[in-house]
């Protein structure tokens, strides 16, 4: 544990002088002294507890009868006052004459206050109430966190006497007073469900402590565990009327009624005497343009309406305007000088609603939590259960959220907060006529002053006051449009050889639509035309076909492979058109383009391939021929595929799957290790889905079916896999419709993963048989051995032990003759479970220990953390509970190096089960519950197995009834899924049910 008394070393020696400036001391564990970092020898038990009860009396003299009782008590031996001394004298030495003094036939420690870990903690302890009664429960938790960090161990640890004994009590108690303090703090602040696998632990070492009880059942509560919450209780005061003869106390009752009314207040943190801030305080505003003009009566009357937030309603503005008439910037700006209105934060979203992929509100309102400090396991699965959250969240703070760029009504209202405080500031291209109680405003395009001072702020003053007609002239033939205006003056600033007359004769011939309905489009579209047509050429191609590809943002490879040019040169153009404002950097190496730019930028391109050549036989602004938009998308899937099959490789060494992948012609990235590997994968996760997700047509869809199967990982991730899938089933639709068996058989075995990761079998299987029917028909091998393996995997979970066999042993087979080492240790450590299954115990054992050697002599360290997972759970079934352990500790790493969040779960359910059979039911409850906040592979029927795992555990712990609620919730799992183990459940279940 790191100390402020720096490091330890083993030597132990007295320097010949010391200064007590320079002493650390602690007694929150053993009792122990530093010098400048470097430990002093403590002597005997009894001269440590002497040295304890020093440092216990914070400076004050102890008399020699009082240390003696201290370390004697009432049986001395005869010559302790001589001990006594001896213990003082060999003490002064190490520490110095400074630092232990004698005095009125006493001893007294002097040292700085904050020299002892004691002293540091309950300094930490009282700022915490201190910034808790001023409402910043943040701080509050990083102190007691940081108070609690101190403890290394039993205070006061192998000192003997009875004043240690007395002492060592008083701060166990101190410290789980600490503990339900930084708890509390924890369910106000919404991390209840990180709280229960803790509280679910210190219940099972305190039975009798009813605050944690307390703690406990609001966690479950606010988990929506509302039957756990409940059993919380009735085991309470069965074990109190048990134990003591007691009830449990007022507060522990009253919770029990609230939740039995389901009390809306118990949703949320209790009120502080002062408005507590959030965990965190989100300020997401995009900066504001340093040249922001005009807008002055926009700019008061916003700012106006979102003051009226202090008073008793939520402030709710919506402005809109065509596309590039300045909303954004206006908002943004607006949003910064009403901060000090919103101390509690700011939240900012680009809804992209003027594309076809308007952002998803459940996805931005799960954004929006994160940012409040909400933990992912906390953050609920449907639409409505965020919004509710969301607005919990800000009752009592004062937030405003800036929307930006909402596709309509529908769309922000889950977004809105709900209470007086907050403000809600909306742009979009439409008016928000159907958002009740909004305060609407129209933006126009500047004024001709307006228009003309902006331009100037960016060119120059001294050039537009030299030609102030032909700068009129230009913001004119701007249509007085913000962002037409802003790209017209960057042209011109970045060429010193023009003049504002030569800019003007430019503009003067370009035509502009502006009518009521369709302005927008085309004014933003003759905005872009005019930076467009000052590109140069090869500047105009990156940006016709950059706009090309699907997908958040992308980065320079994928640029360069998308352009077919080496990456300096492709940074180059990239930056010359970020320089134009046709594109964004959203981060070094990383790109992107504003939402209507892309539209422009895709026009572009669509038209030069509509048109063909020109008269002259040239293609017209020298645009690329007609096939270059396949071309550039086809290099940019190859790109993709290439660098995912290479992350693929470093990963699984040996795993032939890459042999059977399509051919690429454009190559692809090369890493150094496999977490650069990983660390692009996932970086690179969104972009690579939605270039497979736009390439399922034509010559692309071979690659593209490959690229899903390369990048397995994001499916079983857990982050993507909603996504993974999407793409999955929109490929299986292009495949039957080419009818391309091969490929339909490849993409059917991605579905197969899908499906098994969620936990739905039948489904699961279905896609199994027919991905193996149709490889066969083409004669495809990887998909086979891919079909057996995973019906081995179906049939083991649905309960047909004897059809699972067949399939692994044929799995095992297939990949042997493919020379797939991987493969056959999937297929080894799978079988192992079945073995398992069928009472083999010492086969399975063997299985998992041959799959663990081939993964390790290829080594392959993905995969390892699986066969040592399947190695853990057959040794656990054998008693070998110590080895199950290791094997399962060291799994859990592998998976968690790896993100292989799902797996964590998973491993944590069986390191669960482990402790349970070792008779450790606290440590099995414990990472039970640790599965449950992760999740875990298998979706809802590894939950109920792991809800059974939890029961059993409290059960043996004493607490029956929430060990009940558990198993009716694992049998109503099992019951919906049709599963066998809800049999098992039953049996739990009738004894108490008898009773």
């Amino acid at each position: 544990m790191d100390r402020d008394s720096g490091p330890r070393v083993p030597e132990q020696r007295a320097p010949a002088q010391r200064g007590v400036v320079d002493l650390r001391f602690s007694v929150l564990g053993p009792v122990r002294a530093w010098c400048s970092g470097e430990s002093l020898p403590s002597g005997s038990p009894q001269q440590r507890a002497l040295l304890a009860a020093l440092l216990l009396r914070d400076g004050r003299t102890a008399t020699a009868s009082e240390l003696i009782d201290a370390i004697w008590g009432e049986d001395p031996p005869s010559q302790a006052l001589a001990a006594v001394r001896t213990y003082a004298s060999r003490l002064r030495k190490v520490l110095s004459a400074d630092a232990l003094i004698s005095e009125s036939g006493g001893y007294a420690i002097r040292a700085r206050r904050d020299s002892l870990d004691l002293a540091v903690a309950q300094e930490l302890a009282t700022e915490a109430d201190k910034s808790r009664a001023a409402g910043d429960r943040s701080q509050a938790r990083a102190l007691i966190n940081k108070s609690l960090g101190l403890w290394d161990g039993e205070p006061l640890a192998n000192v003997p006497g009875p004043y240690a004994e007395n002492q060592r009590a008083r701060l166990e108690e101190w410290r789980l007073q600490l503990l339900e303090t930084r708890l509390d703090l924890d369910l106000e602040v919404g991390h209840h469900a990180e709280a229960v696998s803790e509280l679910t632990a210190l219940t099972a070492a305190h039975p009798l402590r009813e605050r944690l009880r307390e703690l406990l059942m609001l966690a479950l509560y606010r988990s929506g565990r509302q039957a756990e919450a409940l059993a919380v209780y009735a085991d309470t005061r069965r074990l109190l009327a048990d134990e003591l003869g007691v009830d449990p106390r007022p507060e522990l009752s009253q919770l029990q009624q609230r939740i039995l009314q389901a009390d809306a207040e118990l949703a949320r943190p209790s009120e502080e005497p002062a408005p507590a801030p959030q965990v965190t305080r989100p300020a997401q505003l995009p900066a504001t343009v340093p040249d922001f003009t005009g807008r002055v009566s926009l700019v008061r009357e916003l700012g106006d309406q979102l003051a009226t937030a202090e008073g008793s309603v939520m402030a709710v503005s919506a402005l809109a305007g065509i596309g590039g008439v300045g909303k954004t910037t206006l908002a943004v700006h607006v949003a910064h000088e009403a901060r000090p209105h919103f101390p509690d934060g700011q939240l900012y979203v680009d809804l992209q609603g003027a594309g076809n992929r308007a952002a998803d509100p459940e996805t931005v309102l799960g954004a929006f939590l994160r940012a409040l400090g909400t933990a992912d396991s906390a953050i609920p699965d449907t639409l409505d259960e965020r919004a509710a959250l969301f607005r919990s969240m800000l009752d009592g703070l004062r937030v405003l959220v800036l929307l930006d760029n909402a596709r309509d009504a529908a769309q922000i209202r889950p977004l809105l907060p709900g209470t007086a405080g907050c403000a809600a500031l909306i742009t979009s291209r439409v008016r928000m006529v159907d958002l009740a109680g909004a305060h609407l405003v129209d933006l126009d395009v500047m004024s001709p002053e307006e228009a003309l001072q902006l331009f100037t702020r960016i060119v120059g003053k001294e050039r537009v006051t030299s030609e102030r007609e032909a700068a009129l002239d230009v913001v004119a033939a701007c249509g007085f449009l913000p962002l037409a205006i802003r790209i017209a003056a960057s042209r011109l600033a970045a060429r010193r050889t023009w003049t504002v007359s030569v800019l003007a004769a430019k503009l003067a011939d370009e035509r502009r639509r502006l009518d009521e309905l369709q302005a927008g489009d085309l004014a933003v579209k003759a905005t872009f035309e005019l930076g467009y047509g000052q590109l140069e050429p090869a500047q105009a191609r990156a940006f016709r076909l950059l706009g090309l590809a699907d997908g958040p943002d992308i980065s320079l490879a994928a640029a360069a492979a998308v352009l077919g040019l080496a990456e300096q040169e492709t940074e180059d153009l990239l930056e010359a058109l970020v320089d134009t404002s046709l594109l964004e950097s959203a981060a070094p190496g990383r790109y992107r383009y504003h939402d209507l730019v892309r539209l422009y930028a895709r026009a572009c391109a669509g038209v030069a391939h509509a048109e063909g050549q020109g008269k002259d036989g040239q293609s017209p602004q020298g645009a690329e021929g007609p096939d270059e938009r396949e071309l550039a998308l086809s290099r940019l899937l190859d790109f993709y595929l290439s660098t995912s099959a290479k992350v693929y490789a470093i990963e699984r060494p040996g795993d032939r799957l890459v042999d059977h992948l399509e051919p690429t012609a454009y190559p692809g990235l090369s890493f150094a290790d496999g977490h650069e590997a990983q660390d692009w994968l996932y970086a690179e996760a969104n972009s690579l889905l939605a270039c497979a997700r736009q390439s399922t047509g034509g010559d692309r869809l071979r690659r593209t079916v490959d690229l899903l199967w390369a990048a397995k990982d994001l499916a079983e991730s857990g982050a993507n896999s909603k996504l993974y899938e999407a793409v999955a089933l929109s490929a299986l639709d292009a495949a039957r419709a080419a009818g391309d068996i091969r490929t339909e058989g490849r993409v059917r075995t991605s579905l197969t993963n899908v499906h098994l990761v969620a936990g739905r079998y039948a489904e699961a299987d279905e896609e199994a048989k027919q991905a193996a029917v149709l490889a066969t028909s083409a004669e495809d091998v990887a998909p086979i051995f891919w079909s057996d393996n995973d019906r081995g995997i179906i049939a083991f979970n649905q309960g047909r032990h004897g059809e699972a066999e067949e399939h692994l042993r044929r799995a095992i087979e297939s990949s042997r003759a493919d020379r797939n080492r991987p493969g056959e240790a999937s297929a080894v450590c799978n079988l192992s479970r079945i073995q398992l299954s069928m009472g083999r115990t010492s086969q399975a054992i063997a299985l998992a220990e041959q799959g663990v050697d081939i993964y390790d002599r290829i080594g392959h360290t993905l995969r390892l953390g699986n066969a040592r997972y399947a190695l853990g759970v057959a040794l656990t079934h054998a008693g070998r509970h110590t080895e199950a352990l290791e094997q399962l500790l060291d799994a859990l790493e592998s998976f968690e190096t790896n993100r292989q969040r799902l797996w964590e779960g998973t491993t944590l359910f069986r390191i669960a089960q482990a402790h349970l059979s070792a008779r450790r039911p606290a440590r099995a409850a414990q990472h039970a519950e640790q599965a449950l906040a992760i999740g875990c592979i298998g979706g809802d029927r590894t939950r109920a197995n792991v809800l059974t795992t939890l029961g059993k555990a409290l059960d043996s712990l004493g607490q029956a009834d929430r060990a009940r609620a558990c198993w009716r919730e694992a049998l109503t799992l099992h019951e919906q899924s049709g599963a066998a183990e809800a049999e098992e459940v039953r049996g739990l279940l009738a004894p108490l049910s008898a009773a």
